[in-house]
């Protein structure tokens, strides 16, 4: 996981992992969840109002790929 988040004392869950790419959730001290897609050296970041449009999108493009 991301040094920077493992130095910091907050509460994280793994959502789903693969090979080369995971996606978790951390409880920051103000109470809000953040979510957090760490894809090969990329990492991005999402409000929780950004990772529900993120999701959204997700399943729009799996509609798609019939």
């Amino acid at each position: 996981m991301n040094k920077e988040y493992e130095d910091q004392d907050l509460e994280t869950e793994v959502i789903a992992e693969t090979e080369s790419y995971l996606a978790w959730r951390a409880d920051e001290p103000d109470g809000e969840s953040t979510y957090h897609l760490e894809l090969n050296n990329l990492t991005v970041h999402f409000f929780a109002e950004e990772w529900e449009e993120f999701l959204q999108l997700t399943e729009l493009l799996l509609e798609g790929r019939g």
